[in-house]
């Protein structure tokens, strides 16, 4: 991280505590990808300096991060250990959205707030094997039913990350009496609430986004917490940053690692390490460049998004942010494993893991087809 993307000791000091941990938080991430495993130890370190309160806003008794924050704290776990970053990020975009956009009541968001302190996670309950991603439009499968003790919900998500660590799963569900979606807050602890561990994936191994698995799970009438359709009434969300956020930290990892290489391996035939031959260099020069734009947009964005005159102005930044930041990132990480050559695919090289995981974020929201149709028809309808 440049400290040109630092603007306040507070920032520096969040980047200082998570330097603290850093070290096991790096040793476990290997493992937790070649188990397929969630980061446990990481998890519990993250939890002793606070992670889930860091977007609760300062008057829920939270540490009161802006995305700008967010996407900084994000970026440098990711480069400690990716299945991480992605994993318990969730927590922080989420928590960011409800209680900026007060997508609940009050009294709930007093209430959830003490549980985000004691150090509970959450994170949206969405996709399901029907529909595809939400974000296409499809109507989930999962529904809920009025009853005289409040909701019974039946139905099955995939795609639910950091699942074995949840206390809480916010849950889109079809209300077919009212003929919407409402969003309920869902204990891990609800009977016929279950996990059915099936995340077997080549990417993003260590995030444990198994299925979550609804069995006439009641919910009390006020824990069917967002309506209508869409939780955030169509608003831009710029708690969603945490995602390519953490794609801008594996380019930082990859770009770390080959720079070591380059600066350190010296075969024979050389009379000094390859960071001095020209092909090397103009390989690392590219991968300099390209992290520095991906970085310009990625906080450009966040800044942007934080300052709500210039908030009122945004409309597909945030999704140009996602679309340049992992395409780019997939690239950094292209360009370090052609420095560092066929030893990056070596298993036990973390670059071909990086290779993997970076791929995972062409499928997460918004996909690039998408983001790409918006931003021509935004331009043709300005033109008119």
């Amino acid at each position: 991280m440049k400290n040109l993307f630092i603007k306040t000791e507070r920032q520096r000091f969040l980047l200082e505590q998570l330097a603290a941990i850093a070290e096991p938080i790096k040793a476990e991430a290997a493992e937790v990808d070649e188990q397929s495993r969630f980061p446990f130890k990481a998890h519990q370190l993250l939890l002793q300096v606070g992670y889930p309160r860091f977007t609760l806003p300062k008057e829920y008794g939270g540490e009161g991060l802006s995305v700008y924050e967010m996407v900084l704290v994000q970026e440098t776990l990711a480069s400690y250990d990716e299945n991480a970053s992605l994993s318990l990020g969730w927590t922080l975009g989420v928590v960011g959205e409800i209680y900026e956009k007060k997508l609940w009541a009050e009294e709930l968001l007093t209430a959830f707030a003490q549980k985000i302190k004691k150090g509970a996670l959450i994170n949206r309950a969405v996709s399901e094997a029907a529909t595809g991603s939400p974000t296409r439009g499809g109507r989930p499968g999962t529904n809920a039913v009025s009853t005289k003790d409040g909701w019974r919900l039946n139905g099955r998500k995939i795609f639910t990350t950091a699942s074995p660590v949840l206390d809480y799963f916010l849950t889109s569900a079809w209300i077919e009496e009212q003929q919407q979606i409402g969003f309920f807050l869902i204990h891990k602890d609800a009977q016929g609430l279950s996990i059915e561990e099936n995340w077997e994936m080549s990417a993003m191994r260590g995030t444990s986004s198994h299925d979550l698995v609804l069995q006439d799970v009641v919910v009390a009438k006020e824990y069917l917490v967002e309506l209508p359709n869409h939780p955030s009434g169509g608003k831009i969300n710029g708690w969603l940053l945490h995602i390519p956020a953490t794609y801008l930290g594996i380019a930082q990892a990859a770009r770390d690692y080959a720079l070591h290489f380059a600066n350190h391996y010296q075969p024979n035939s050389l009379n000094a390490p390859i960071g001095t031959l020209p092909n090397v260099q103009q390989l690392l020069g590219d991968i300099e460049l390209k992290l520095d734009q991906a970085r310009f947009v990625l906080y450009g964005v966040a800044d942007a998004y934080d300052d709500p005159a210039r908030r009122a102005l945004l409309t597909n930044e945030m999704a140009v942010a996602k679309h340049t930041v992992t395409n780019i990132a997939i690239d950094i990480v292209d360009k370090a494993m052609r420095v560092v050559g066929a030893k990056s695919l070596q298993l036990s090289n973390p670059l071909q893991r990086y290779y993997r995981n970076g791929r995972a974020g062409l499928h997460n929201p918004p996909m690039d087809d998408m983001t790409i149709i918006k931003l021509a028809t935004a331009a043709l309808e300005q033109q008119k």
